[in-house]
């Protein structure tokens, strides 16, 4: 074992890491996780931080939960992986058989592959598929929302519209239709928003394969959230135009809005679901798409017709990753659990109320244990702070020193920790977010020129600005002197 700066060191000669500008790790420490424990994270040199994102959505119950560590284990004593094509095995067939149970009516087949960005892939695929195979190739389009994430494969990122992934890569992509989300989480806003679909696929007659949802939330967007409703009038718009919906769970299914799946809220269901990240729970990558007898009927025929669907991944299935959803499902099958969630998200948006008060926090909003809020710089004219400054930054940098991650998107300060949590370890993380804000925003952390002129305050290192994932501004580092916080995160 050695310390973090070593391991940073011998990181940074070799790695080149996910949605980073690599250059910020000049001034920003990395930090190296040697242990998970439940909600907490630990570093090499033993400080440990709440995992308030749940290390980018995946983990639903605690790091090295001790069900899910054990199925692996075992797993990997039988049997690792093996070819999915002319070959099967149990954890894979039970698997499929849980997960469309759980889902029901009208899902009747699992597709395994091994990101989000795949199972979006191969649902894009598989609409198309189905139309050409229907008699119907006029139809090539899709639909999405503004604001939409679906990953960043090229598939996955045509049909993202967050300029910060899509616009370097837009002479690659395909160009989807786009259609505006609901702008608030009430049924006027959905209903506006559905009619735009509606006549948006009007004007496309013939021509869209499906519409591409988030349910509930769109993450990536800022955690926009929007009323069940939209998801009722878009299954009946996409039934009367005669479109595929493809509803994109990666994120917000296996409960995290307070539902096992978002969709069921509405008492609708899709064509095709894509799940992922917390579907093994944290461990390992798999994701599968869910779709119904109709759809696999229309390319069940002879081999010479060339109808089958022929894509695949090396590790379609593997067995590890399917031993590890398996325990996942185990321990989402406990009946008290959508109460738990509801009552730790009921918890932690009491916790952040004191932000009502907070002249550059907007209003917290909530659904299931996804809370988020976003960093105001005008109240009153609902003016965002400019992304360049990077003030979502400073409020990450806030919570590693005081032993939380949190990563806020852009300007967007939001919480999706594991259902493990504690409800006094969710008080103590709003006090630290809270903090972090009022650092962040200026009150009472406001940059200063002289940070000798604030003693007995201590100071902290800060970069001008937000996002981690947004790109870098050369202003040197600024001085940002911060009261001290005695807060201590719970043992």
């Amino acid at each position: 074992m050695t310390d973090n700066a070593t391991l940073a060191a011998r990181d940074l000669k070799v790695l080149w890491h996910p949605c980073t500008q690599m250059s910020d790790h000049q001034w920003l420490p990395l930090i190296p996780i040697v242990r998970g424990k439940g909600c907490w994270l630990e570093d090499a040199d033993g400080k440990r931080y709440f995992d308030a994102v749940s290390s980018w959505w995946v983990n639903l119950f605690g790091h090295a939960h001790p069900h899910i560590s054990e199925a692996v284990a075992g797993q990997a004593a039988r049997l690792e992986h093996v070819i999915l094509a002319g070959f099967t095995h149990e954890p894979a067939i039970t698997l499929a058989e849980r997960l469309i149970a759980a889902a029901g009516v009208p899902f009747s087949k699992v597709f395994y592959a091994d990101s989000g960005s795949s199972a979006i892939e191969i649902a894009l695929k598989m609409s198309f598929h189905y139309w050409r195979n229907c008699g119907e190739p006029r139809r090539r389009r899709f639909v999405v929302l503004d604001g939409a994430y679906h990953g960043e494969t090229l598939g996955a990122l045509s049909m993202t519209q967050v300029p910060l992934y899509r616009e370097v890569y837009g002479p690659l992509l395909l160009e989807p239709l786009v259609t505006p989300a609901p702008t608030a989480k009430d049924v006027a806003s959905a209903d506006t928003a559905a009619d735009a679909l509606d006549a948006l696929l009007a004007a496309h007659a013939g021509e869209v394969c499906a519409v591409l949802c988030e349910p509930l939330v769109q993450c990536a967007a800022g955690m926009r959230m929007h009323h069940p409703h939209y998801l009722r009038r878009l299954r009946e718009i996409c039934d009367r135009h005669r479109v595929h919906w493809i509803a994109d769970e990666i994120a917000v299914g296996f409960g995290r809005t307070g539902s096992l799946f978002a969709h069921q809220q509405a008492l609708v269901k899709p064509d095709f679901l894509c799940l992922g990240k917390g579907l093994t729970g944290g461990y390992l990558p798999l994701s599968a798409v869910l779709t119904s007898e109709p759809v696999y009927q229309a390319f069940y025929d002879d081999y010479a017709t060339l109808r089958a669907f022929l894509h695949s991944h090396s590790y379609t299935g593997n067995a590890l990753a399917c031993a590890a959803a398996n325990a996942t499902l185990d321990l989402l099958a406990d009946p008290a659990l959508m109460l738990r969630i509801e009552k730790l998200g009921a918890s932690l948006q009491r916790a952040l109320a004191p932000l009502a008060d907070q002249p550059h926090a907007g209003e917290v909003r909530r659904s299931g244990l996804i809370v988020a809020v976003d960093l105001i710089q005008d109240k009153a004219r609902d003016a965002a702070y400019p992304w360049q400054e990077r003030r979502g930054l400073r409020v990450y940098q806030h919570a590693l020193k005081h032993g939380a991650l949190l990563r806020p998107l852009g300007n967007t300060v939001y919480f999706m920790p594991p259902y493990a949590a504690s409800e006094d370890e969710l008080r103590w993380l709003a006090g630290v977010a809270i903090a972090g804000i009022e650092a962040a925003t200026g009150a009472p952390g406001e940059v200063i020129r002289d940070p000798c002129r604030q003693r007995p305050r201590s100071c902290v290192q800060s970069a001008p600005g937000g996002n981690l994932a947004a790109p870098s501004i050369s202003e040197p580092v600024a001085t940002r002197c911060v009261a001290p916080t005695r807060r201590s995160p719970p043992k």
